[in-house]
């Protein structure tokens, strides 16, 4: 992208303007309408710099924040139970132990999820974290409301049989997707390719998000791309590994960027310079400063 389009892009995305001002093309392609030309604040695991991740408080946090999605990755319990948490064992958030599928949704419902957090980080903690639960999928739109934006990661799916089938029930039974046009409330985001191509076949409107984990300096060809571009809206990679140039391709190719996770101002204005749609933080208040400082320019 030459610097001028891409001057265009940067304020276009800054002021907030839509999609079609200056990317024609995304209006002609297959993929749900997302405006490419909003910079997402995307709340990782809610305001997690500041509460206990995926509990209640820390996603209040995320939304009073500036975050324009909540960030959920998802565990299934072993009597099927979709629940809020990054991983796959107990022990690092919870006062319990062993793996989150060998125990009952209400097992982990007994489990302190947010002392950790006070224990971890003294000069944040706070008496309410103490005792926090767990929380279903279903507890926190039941909490946060079919109106929010929910940025879904199916964490594990072939630890997890079933586990797009009784997502994708959740979100038509709490009207989050639509039958006959594209989702706007709610991303599905996985490293698994083949989670992602099958929640396309079961509903080929809801927006998705492949996530690569690379081991050294980004890397992206044309083909790669294009086969991502069949089923998904855009990449998400970790910050660290990508530069200008990786940004300038995956964005010619029409896809949607959100690196993750982003904890400083600099990075986060380096990175908006560089033409990335989005990105996750724990911090969603500084994205939302770093943005309004950018729009002031």
């Amino acid at each position: 992208m030459n610097t001028l389009m891409k001057n265009v892009c940067l304020s276009a995305a800054i002021m907030g303007i839509g999609a079609a001002a200056v990317s024609p093309a995304s209006a002609q392609s297959g993929h749900p309408s997302m405006n490419d030309n909003k910079i997402l604040n995307i709340a990782h695991r809610g305001g997690s710099g500041y509460a206990p991740e995926h509990t209640l408080p820390s996603y209040q946090l995320g939304d009073e924040m500036g975050g324009d999605y909540i960030e959920l990755d998802l565990q299934m319990t072993k009597d099927g139970e979709l629940i809020a948490m990054h991983d796959e064992t107990l022990d690092r958030t919870t006062n319990g132990t062993g793996l989150v599928k060998d125990y009952t949704l209400d097992q982990i419902k007994e489990l302190d999820a947010g002392s950790w957090f006070n224990e971890m980080y003294p000069e944040k903690a706070k008496s309410e974290y103490n005792g926090l639960q767990v929380q279903t999928l279903e507890e926190v739109i039941q909490h946060f409301g079919k109106n929010k934006h929910y940025y879904i990661e199916t964490k594990s799916p072939e630890v997890y049989p079933g586990m797009e089938e009784k997502l994708l029930k959740i979100l038509k039974d709490y009207h989050l997707t639509r039958q006959n046009g594209p989702s706007s409330k709610v991303i599905i985001q996985s490293f698994s390719e083949a989670s992602l191509q099958k929640v396309h076949e079961m509903n080929e409107d809801i927006p998705l998000v492949q996530l690569i984990d690379y081991k050294n300096k980004a890397t992206i060809t044309d083909e790669e791309l294009d086969h991502y571009e069949e089923y998904a809206v855009g990449l998400g990679m970790s910050f660290k590994k990508i530069d200008e140039e990786y940004v300038d391709k995956v964005r010619e190719h029409d896809l949607l960027i959100h690196p993750y996770t982003v904890l400083e101002k600099e990075d986060m204005k380096r990175l908006i310079e560089w033409g990335v749609t989005g990105m996750f933080t724990n911090y969603p208040d500084r994205l939302e400063e770093v943005l309004k400082e950018m729009k002031k320019k």
